[in-house]
């Protein structure tokens, strides 16, 4: 069974983290799964992660390709559920208060999840889904970047 990470957003928007862990992953040899809950968000992230810095292969679920793709977006509730992505991920990046199910980890390595600390209810909503997880008996960790740099806190 996979652990959860969650990570709370103090300085930097998503678009900063995003490439850092989906490279980390790629690196370990992972696909991942990026989800979000809104399609607009995921086509200008789909955007923002080819034309940002390095090379970041992925592309938008409901493609012809879907399988083949090391990163896949998609979007929560346009899937059925307990169904994983169709490229095999072995991490899941959760954006925006999409719904991770302690089911899910157990055929993951990891999920990250990524929430704004500016936002009260994707602060709350992080907070339900720390307590489903753990109560289910996922390990997780709380990550925080307050203090300038990503910090892994106890």
């Amino acid at each position: 069974m996979g652990n959860a990470l969650f990570y709370h957003l103090t300085r930097s928007p998503a678009e900063s983290l995003l490439p850092v862990l989906i490279g980390k992953s790629l690196a370990a040899g992972w696909h991942v799964e990026l989800r979000g809950t809104d399609p607009a968000r995921m086509e200008r992230l789909d955007l923002h992660l080819w034309q940002g810095d390095g090379f970041l292969p992925h592309g938008l679920a409901g493609g012809p390709h879907d399988a083949r793709q090391p990163v896949l977006l998609t979007v929560a509730g346009q899937m059925a559920a307990g169904q994983a992505a169709a490229n095999g991920p072995a991490c899941l990046m959760a954006l925006d208060g999409a719904e991770v199910a302690p089911t899910e980890l157990a055929g993951l390595e990891r999920a990250c999840i990524i929430f704004d600390g500016g936002d009260a209810a994707a602060t709350a909503r992080a907070r339900d889904q720390w307590r489903a997880l753990t109560g289910a008996g996922v390990a997780a960790e709380y990550w925080s970047e307050e203090s300038g740099r990503w910090e892994r806190k106890r």
